[in-house]
C-alpha cells in the first residue's frame, strides 16, 4: 500500500514539476545589448511567444516611433517595433530541458530564423537562444538575454 501511495504521489506531482520547468522561460528579458526588452509568455495554444515591450531608443531620427521598416512584407513595414512579436511557437522539450521548434525574428534585418533556447548550470536569469537557418544548427548565431528583475 505504501508503494502504491508513493507511485500515485509521483504521478500526480510529475506534471506540476514539468510545468514549473517549462514556465521558467516566462518573464521580461533584456536583449543582448540591453537596448530592448522582450516579454515571454505562454500563449493560449500552450506555446511560448515573446513580444518587444521596451526600447532604449523608441523614436527614429524624425521623432516618430520606430517601425519594422526592414520587414519583407510591405504591409508590415509601418508596424511599431514596440509590441512586435519576435519569438513564436516555442515548445518545452523536457528530455532536452530546452524550448524548441520556435522562431526568432530580427527586426534589424527583417529575417526570421528557426530557434531554440535553454538555461545553463541552473542559472535561470540568463536565457541562451540560438537562431539558425535551413535546419543547420551548427551554422547559427547564439545570443544571451538577461532576466529583468
Amino acid at each position: 500500500m505504501k508503494k502504491l501511495l508513493i507511485v500515485l504521489a509521483v504521478l500526480l506531482f510529475l506534471p506540476l514539476a514539468m510545468h514549473a520547468q517549462a514556465s521558467r522561460i516566462t518573464g521580461v528579458w533584456y536583449t543582448a545589448n540591453d537596448s530592448s526588452t522582450v516579454e515571454i509568455v505562454k500563449h493560449t495554444n500552450g506555446k511560448y511567444i515573446g513580444t518587444i515591450n521596451w526600447l532604449m531608443e523608441p523614436m527614429n531620427d524624425q521623432g516618430k516611433p520606430k517601425v519594422d521598416e526592414e520587414n519583407p512584407d510591405p504591409k508590415k513595414q509601418n508596424d511599431p517595433i514596440i509590441g512586435l512579436r519576435i519569438l513564436r511557437s516555442f515548445e518545452y522539450n523536457a528530455k532536452k530541458d530546452r524550448w524548441e521548434n520556435g522562431t526568432i525574428y530580427d527586426p534589424d534585418n527583417g529575417k526570421t530564423y528557426s530557434c531554440y533556447g535553454w538555461f545553463e548550470n541552473g542559472n535561470y536569469d540568463k536565457l541562451y537562444l540560438k537562431g539558425y537557418v535551413l535546419g543547420m544548427k551548427f551554422l547559427g548565431r547564439e545570443t544571451t538575454w538577461k532576466r529583468k528583475k
